[in-house]
């Protein structure tokens, strides 16, 4: 059972289920234990609590009971035993929660956790989880209550703290530039918090704005005056003093940006459970050679439970500082499957998932130009980055591992990779480096050579975890040495054996050990032989175990990569494990080293050593029951990606993310199955129900397979459920340019009674994808018919989804006044469902309006609530375009340090997604303030790449972009020719994306090529024809971006003088944009 205080009260099951807490008072009472954190709390102040200031009932003890049994029988209804948690003493009741399950104590962990990190990056990512907590203000629902005041002041002081705390970290990492505009808004609602505000002084002075920093400064000893009579502390007089003499140390020393905003992690890496022991030399040695220039490919071969993984882990564990981008571990046992070998594209898409290298729409995305293969998307977006690769457990994938991995060599110069397998990649540069097991003391060695010997180490190291009082002496060493020789020194063997010195202690082990052997060991003689040692330890530890303990085994193999404790209880059915045993169980089979218990996810996590698996496996299959368990796994998670569906559309949105993440390799593995066996309803309700999981976690091509293969299952399924499943497909396809944009669409015959919400936001999704390739009229009526259908449905997201779309069509339509509109009623949507990702993509359009009509304030607000909520989903494309929003906003304010800052951010970032039309709304901006400041050959050396790009693309909106820059850098160098020529071309572009707007832009650029020529009537006619198209446009052009208009409006007066220049300008005015335009062509092409 969770509960929730940050943001109006809430109680969710374990597995995230909305628990209905009925009757005000009952809520209240709930409200009240939770506010004084586990305390005891009065009858009476209960009774004053829940009845003060109205009429008390006649019995007041008794209600107050009676509200109590309600309580208790709610939790209790959504989750047996929940009950327990309302204790009742002698003087009044209490809430006993555990920490883990109340999102304030989970706020106040994690805060500390943050305090005692040193690395700012860490620190900041862990501030950023803990305040992503805050749904809004805490207890927001009782604000008003006298007895939550106390609870919601403090949490409101220590939600202030960690923001402070988040932005000096962020500040560390040099993101100054970032952080402003979120800060000066701070200081503004809290004008006297002294630590807030150096944090803003800070950042002003980074960016150039030390003036602004001055200000805030002798703002805050005004008010500190005028209020509270006092005076700012010493710490923050130093800072104005150190402002004040430029203080070198005051700036961010690093050399440039870094990529990635600072909660982005840098690594993946586990946190080990138990130290490395006894492989000090060995992780020496593969660091060395991963240090190593010549070395990009190293290889650690062995047998299975030789301890691959866990030497791979601790050797990279710490190098994430050697490398710019990170070390990250892609774990592979849960990929492929027996009957189908996995190709390089599945695999590089699983690379990318675990790098959060995501799969944008539009096309042209990425930088593997001319395919849309996700090998080629991979090595395209690693192409520059710095990092260390690590996968793990390659021989079930090897060959499609062999082949990706020289593709990523050939094309990533600065790509190192470690890969453990069974065998060897057999790849050019491959350097082996064959495991070898843990060294075993000699027969006859003495007291010394057992201390010394690393299999010993290990084996007492486990044996003491298990018995404290396990001791290695001259009565247990001899058994002890004898076991590690019989184990080959093999750490699995040597783990499983050493947790079960308590019960039988050495010499009883080493006897029934050596007994077991001669039995177990004739049944793999055709093995190697520590293969053989490491069978028979495996299969006498399994001997050992009770019927249940088996039974909760076999149950677990089923699964990919682990599960939880809900999928462990339901799936040990199967095999005659009732769901009250399987918690002791578990936990059991954890101390006996034969199941992992993994932290780090929404719930806790339960899996299987890789050998471990594949032996319970075996013992599934001999029992009869893998075909059952198969199917109740298929269920399982039919049922969860269904329950999961409709709560990636509200509040919870990114919780959910992160449990879907978790069980990926469950789904793929359930989707197998149904394939496997024929299942086409449950495959289809599987792939319908994580589409727009995948969809959000850019994971394109992975859906597009997923939905593939469920359609090619030919078994019965409802009609209506495959219509679905074909839209989503289409609208997929569209995305990864495996579709035709005049593919037929609304064509499939429907009955309204048939139609379904899935189906409709599958419709939606359709417009979606087609709006993002420009074909903006089918856009339009696919989205129009979405729109009936989700009003008919009363689907609540729906209407706000089909409503954004159609601000975003009229975006690029340049019709204002529908974007207005149709974005503000979706944005208020959005945010009453609470979907982040709704309202991140209104914003987003909503910025753009603002911007438009020289909002700035308002746009810089818009984006900086982008950013917070593209950080905390992981939309790295999203953060790049935020931040690139925010750098023009500061570069049409004149703070070019600012703006450069943000823009550079954002290119970086673009590029190490691999997303090229954000990587160029980011070089744009830093094109843009070069030429503003006269560095006119900078700002061509960012436009020209950009030309041919898109060219190559036909992508014409972004072209007479870069060709209108283009023609005025070379109108400032005084090359009129030049000028002509590229602003003919930015008009042909723009006509061709029917932008009214961007027909102006060109005619403005015209305007200037013609003026430096000398014909000043022609470029005064057109100044008032562009001005005129923008006003008929409703977006006239703002003060700040009117240099080019006046400079050359400037040139033409001049020569001209006033009265001839106006007469031009209103003749110019009185000329519709396309006439304007057609007539400049047709000049052109006379020569004149």
């Amino acid at each position: 059972m969770r509960f929730g205080v940050l943001g109006p009260l809430e109680v969710r099951a374990t597995e995230g289920r909305p628990v209905r807490v009925p009757e005000v008072k009952v809520r209240v009472l709930l409200a009240d234990l939770l506010a004084h954190n586990g305390q005891v709390v009065t009858v009476n102040r209960l009774i004053e609590d829940l009845w003060g200031g109205s009429t008390l009932p006649a019995n007041p003890a008794g209600s107050l009971q009676a509200k109590v049994s309600q309580l208790r029988r709610a939790l209790e209804e959504a989750e047996p035993g929940a009950r327990e948690l309302i204790v009742h003493h002698s003087r009044g009741y209490a809430l006993r929660a555990p920490c883990e399950t109340v999102d304030a104590d989970r706020f106040r962990a994690l805060v500390e956790r943050a305090r005692t990190l040193d690395d700012p990056r860490s620190k900041a990512a862990t501030l950023m989880d803990a305040l992503a907590l805050w749904r809004g203000p805490a207890f927001a629902d009782f604000a008003d209550e006298p007895f939550v005041q106390a609870a919601v002041a403090r949490l409101e002081e220590e939600r202030l703290t960690a923001v402070e705390e988040h932005a000096e970290a962020r500040l560390e990492l040099g993101e100054h530039s970032m952080v402003i505009g979120e800060l000066t808004a701070l200081v503004a609602a809290h004008p006297l918090r002294e630590r807030m505000r150096m944090v803003q002084m800070r950042a002003l002075y980074r960016v150039g704005r030390s003036s602004e920093a001055l200000d805030s400064y002798a703002e805050l000893r005004r008010r500190l005056d005028e209020e509270l009579g006092l005076t700012p502390s010493p710490a923050i007089d130093a800072l104005q003093q150190a402002i004040l003499r430029q203080d070198p140390t005051l700036q961010y020393t690093a050399d440039t940006p870094r990529a990635a905003p600072g909660p982005r992690p840098r690594s993946n890496l586990p946190l080990g459970a138990n130290p490395l022991i006894g492989r000090e030399t060995a992780v020496a040695d593969v660091r060395r050679l991963i240090r190593m220039t010549d070395h990009r490919l190293v290889t650690l071969t062995g047998p299975g439970g030789v301890g691959k993984t866990r030497l791979a882990t601790a050797t990279v564990d710490g190098l994430d500082s050697e490398f710019e981008d990170g070390v990250w571990l892609v774990e592979l046992a849960g990929t492929g499957s027996p009957e189908r070998s996995t190709g390089i594209g599945p695999l590089a898409e699983h690379v990318m998932a675990v790098l959060g290298i995501r799969e944008e729409s539009g096309s042209g995305a990425f930088v593997a130009d001319g395919g849309d293969d996700s090998a080629r998307r991979l090595s395209g977006a690693l192409a520059n980055r710095r990092l260390l690769l690590v996968l793990d457990n390659c021989e079930h994938v090897i060959d499609a591992v062999a082949e990706l991995v020289g593709l990523l060599l050939r094309t990533a110069p600065h790509l190192k990779i470690l890969t453990t397998s069974q065998e060897s990649l057999r790849l050019p540069g491959e350097t082996v480096w064959p495991v070898p097991p843990l060294g075993v003391p000699l027969p006859d060695a003495g007291a010394l050579a057992w201390e010394r010997s690393s299999a010993v180490q290990l084996f007492v190291a486990r044996a003491t975890a298990v018995d404290p009082g396990f001791t290695l002496d001259a009565a247990t060493g001899p058994a002890v040495a004898e076991i590690c020789r019989r184990l080959d020194g093999i750490p699995l063997a040597l783990e499983l054996a050493a947790t079960r010195v308590r019960a039988l202690g050495a010499e009883e082990l080493l006897s029934r050990l050596d007994d077991r052997f001669r039995v177990l060991n004739s049944g793999y003689r055709g093995a190697p032989p520590r293969q053989q040692t490491l069978q028979a330890t495996i299969d006498w530890s399994w001997s050992l175990l009770s019927s249940q303990e088996q039974g909760l085994l076999r149950g677990l193999a089923v699964h990919a990569e682990g599960c939880t404790l809900q999928a462990a209880e339901e799936l040990g059915a199967v095999s005659g494990v009732s769901r009250d045993q399987v918690l002791d169980l578990l936990a059991r089979l954890v101390d006996r080293s034969l199941v992992i218990r993994v932290e780090g996810t929404p719930v806790p996590r339960y899996r299987l050593l890789e050998s471990v698996a594949a032996y319970a496996q075996e013992k599934t299959e001999r029992a009869g029951e893998a075909r059952q368990l198969a199917t109740c796994h298929l269920n399982h998670y039919v049922s969860l990606a269904e329950r999961a569906r409709p709560r990636l559309h509200g509040s919870d949105q990114r919780r959910w993310l992160l449990v879907l993440d978790a069980e990926s390799a469950n789904f793929q593995r359930a989707l197998e199955e149904a394939r496997r066996t024929g299942q086409a309803h449950p495959a289809l309700r599987l792939a319908n129900a994580l589409t727009w999981y995948w969809f959000l976690r850019g994971r394109l091509g992975e859906a597009l397979r997923a939905m593939a293969t469920a359609l090619a299952i030919d078994g019965p399924a409802p009609e209506s459920i495959r219509a679905e499943a074909r839209t989503w497909y289409s609208g997929l396809g569209l995305l990864l340019g495996k579709c035709s944009v005049d593919l037929p669409r609304a064509t499939e015959p429907r009955d309204a009674a048939e139609l379904t919400e899935g189906r409709a936001r599958a419709e939606w999704f359709l417009a979606y994808a087609l709006w993002s390739l420009g074909a903006l009229a089918a856009g339009e009526e696919q989205v129009n018919r979405a729109l009936a259908d989700f009003r008919m449905l009363r689907d609540a997201w729906g209407v706000a989804a089909a409503l954004g779309t159609r601000a975003a069509l009229a975006m690029a339509r340049g019709d204002l006044e529908a974007l207005r509109g149709n974005a503000t009623e979706a944005h208020v949507h959005f945010s009453e469902l609470g979907d982040a990702w709704g309202q991140l993509k209104a914003a987003e359009v909503l910025s753009v309006l603002a911007e438009v009509n020289a909002d700035y304030e308002q746009a810089a607000r818009l984006h900086r609530q982008g950013l917070r909520i593209a950080e905390s989903l992981e939309l790295w494309s999203e953060v790049s375009r935020t931040l690139s929003g925010l750098g023009r906003i500061a570069l049409l304010s004149e703070r070019f340090t600012e703006a450069d800052e943000l823009h550079e951010r954002a290119r970086l970032l673009a590029a190490e997604q691999g997303n090229r039309p954000v990587e160029q709304f980011a070089e744009m901006g830093l094109a843009l303030a070069a030429r503003r400041q006269g560095r006119l050959d900078t700002a061509e050396k960012h436009l020209l790449p950009w030309r041919e790009w898109n060219e190559r693309r036909g992508a014409y909106t972004g072209l007479a972009l870069v060709l209108a820059e283009l023609g005025f850098v070379a109108e400032q160098r005084g090359d009129a020719a030049a000028a002509l020529s590229l602003h003919l071309d930015c008009l042909a572009a723009a006509r061709a994306t029917g932008d009214a707007r961007a027909v102006a832009l060109a005619l403005e650029g015209l305007a200037g090529a013609h003026a430096l020529a000398g014909r000043h009537e022609r470029a005064a006619r057109l100044l008032g024809t562009a001005s005129a198209t923008r006003i008929r446009s409703g977006a006239p052009l703002p003060r700040a971006e009117r240099g080019d208009v006046e400079r050359i409006s400037t040139r033409a007066r001049e020569a001209l003088g006033e009265a001839a220049f106006t007469a031009a300008f209103a003749a110019g005015e009185a000329t519709a944009h396309g006439d304007a335009a057609s007539k400049e062509e047709d000049a052109a092409a006379a020569g004149g």
